[in-house]
């Protein structure tokens, strides 16, 4: 039998009811984690949770609003009560908005992506690392996007809260670099999540066209001319991280079909 890259850790990971959380659940879980998660959605996280602990993964589940840090503080304290540590913390949780320009996006509307994205990363890290520092060893991924890499017409708030979740990232490795605690961002761009189909309906209402035709003119803006597929994201986190993969921290790894490229 192959061996399994995570075997014994502790993985923590938000916003895992859906999309990129609930399908890195999955293959943390196949390649033998230990998984702490939390979401919003109680009941959909309780579904993915179940179809784990059917499997026999070891689950604790919170339903938790990454912006509330007792919440946060609570839910990691449970996970490191269960299971000792948390070896692995993906903040992956995380909002968009209605797709509008800047003169029209709100203070609430921008607010709420920097509360959900931005200082739910803080909030998370905040809380993450001082396990991983005393024991000299841990890795964070914190999901930002390719809109916290270059600009991004008509979501100006959700391209700055992604903006600074790059800036936490690269501030926190330079931390505790010489803690041995690795701490990376992921920037994809577009995927066929339900997020993504939700800004491509928002698109496809403004536009008078079906979704179809929403993904078709998005997919023509980027250089491989489609969407990723979920799994080649997921596949992403699982390698950056990889106990293997030692050396790489402070970084913001795209994964976008060349569109932060050209």
């Amino acid at each position: 039998m192959a061996e399994r890259r995570f075997e014994g850790q502790v993985v923590q990971i938000t916003g895992a009811a859906s999309g990129f959380g609930a399908l890195a659940a999955d293959l943390f879980a196949e390649q033998g984690a230990k998984l702490v998660l939390s979401d919003l959605n109680s009941e959909g996280l309780q579904k993915v949770a179940d179809d784990l602990i059917v499997q026999g993964t070891k689950v604790v589940t919170g339903q938790v609003d990454v912006s509330n840090e007792d919440q946060v503080a609570a839910h990691i304290a449970e996970g490191i009560e269960q299971f000792g540590q948390i070896d692995v913390a993906i903040n992956n949780a995380g909002m968009g908005h209605a797709m509008k320009p800047i003169t029209a996006l709100t203070v609430e509307e921008f607010d709420e992506s920097m509360a959900i994205n931005a200082r739910g990363v803080f909030i998370g890290m905040k809380h993450q690392l001082p396990g991983m520092i005393e024991r000299g060893n841990g890795c964070i991924l914190n999901v930002a996007s390719a809109a916290g890499l270059v600009g991004a017409a008509m979501l100006s708030g959700y391209a700055a809260s992604k903006h600074a979740v790059v800036g936490l990232t690269r501030a926190a490795a330079d931390e505790v670099a010489r803690k041995n605690v690795r701490v990376n961002a992921l920037c994809p761009s577009f995927a066929s999540t339900p997020l993504f189909n939700l800004m491509a309906d928002q698109m496809g209402e403004k536009q008078g066209i079906d979704r179809e035709e929403a993904y078709a003119r998005i997919s023509s803006r980027v250089p491989m001319r489609r969407v990723a597929k979920p799994e080649e994201v997921v596949q992403a986190m699982l390698w950056a991280c990889d106990p293997a993969n030692s050396f790489m921290t402070g970084q913001a790894i795209s994964i976008d079909g060349g569109l932060t490229a050209v």
